[in-house]
């Protein structure tokens, strides 16, 4: 019976602790729950539960992306300005997958070719793109990036970041629909399979025969292009950008998503899956502290004290396989 446990809690602690988490959510919220409040789970979860798919395979590779956030205000920043000229949803959502795409791939190619620690590499462009956000808003004489009201596709763009399908959120189920692919990438193609070799003995790999230096490389494209999917869900959703605070800690809740969900800060271990159930446990976090009242200035010490807590969990020995 304990090695059942042992194989439970090896292969689904991430759904554990998704349920642990949920049913604190349903105690502090007590009689204000409802099927809206549920469902707003899965709408919160979306925007930064997109950029965590892409943050998990970078750190199924043993890297890392602390550029996530500052990327994402950039791209949407870019983005409203293109879509305020072309007045196209669909230009609009291209346009922010390949601006995604291009950041990641000024990244992957540092950190795949040049060989450079993805730890610094994604600490400069952090920096570097948030800048450039800021000063363009600052060129441009306004306070923040905002999708002109007055266009025609405005009224379409807003309901897909709003509107409900079957009571769920459009965006909700885009996510869901993001993860099932990502899934299946992870698990069943020879893409996947390399990136878990990479993450779990990058010599080995490289004498398997795999090209550990493009698949680094494909990895934070990959991870950019999610970046840029993010972007457009958060346009639709608010129709606006600010520089200076949207995005903010971005690159930390996306890691702390994927840790909540299983999957290992040394790379090569974890379900793509898992990442679902580490956003919206990361959400409810979040509600259950607005729930109880709780000063919003304690509101990341919760969040640290939780992921301090994940990280140790993750010390419970697993089985020694690629998953």
């Amino acid at each position: 019976m304990s090695v059942n446990l042992k194989h439970l809690w090896s292969n689904y602690n991430y759904v554990i602790i998704f349920l642990g988490i949920f049913v604190a959510f349903l105690y502090a919220n007590g009689s204000d729950t409802s099927w809206t409040s549920l469902t707003n789970i899965l709408l919160h979860s979306a925007i930064l539960g997109t950029i965590a798919l892409g943050m998990g395979f970078i750190i199924l590779t043993g890297d890392i992306d602390l550029s996530v956030g500052s990327s994402f205000v950039l791209v949407g920043g870019l983005t409203i300005i293109v879509h305020n000229q072309v007045n196209n949803i669909f230009v609009s959502l291209v346009v922010a997958i390949l601006l995604g795409m291009m950041c990641g791939f000024i990244n992957g190619l540092l950190v795949g070719r040049l060989l450079m620690p993805s730890f610094i590499v994604t600490l400069a462009t952090m920096l570097i793109f948030r800048s450039i956000s800021q000063y363009m808003m600052n060129e441009r004489g306004e306070t923040r990036y905002s999708v002109d009201g007055s266009l025609s596709s405005y009224p379409a763009l807003f309901k897909i970041g709003n509107g409900e399908i079957l009571t769920l959120p459009v965006i909700g189920i885009v996510f869901i629909c993001v993860a099932a692919i990502l899934t299946y990438m992870a698990s069943s193609t020879k893409f996947g399979k390399r990136v878990y070799a990479l993450g779990s003995n990058p010599r080995a790999a490289r004498l398997a025969g795999i090209d550990i230096h493009w698949t680094r490389v494909k990895v934070f494209l990959l991870s950019g292009a999610l970046v840029g999917l993010a972007v457009f869900l958060k346009i639709a959703k608010d129709t606006s950008f600010d520089p200076a605070t949207s995005g903010k800690n971005f690159e930390l809740y996306a890691i702390a998503a994927v840790v909540i969900g299983g999957i290992s800060m040394s790379g090569g271990r974890g379900k793509v899956a898992s990442i679902v159930f580490g956003a919206m446990s990361f959400t409810m976090i979040d509600k259950i502290i607005t729930a109880v009242g709780m000063n919003a200035l304690l509101n990341d010490t919760v969040k640290g004290l939780i992921l301090l807590a994940a990280v140790g969990l993750q010390m419970v020995k697993r089985p020694s396989r690629l998953e």
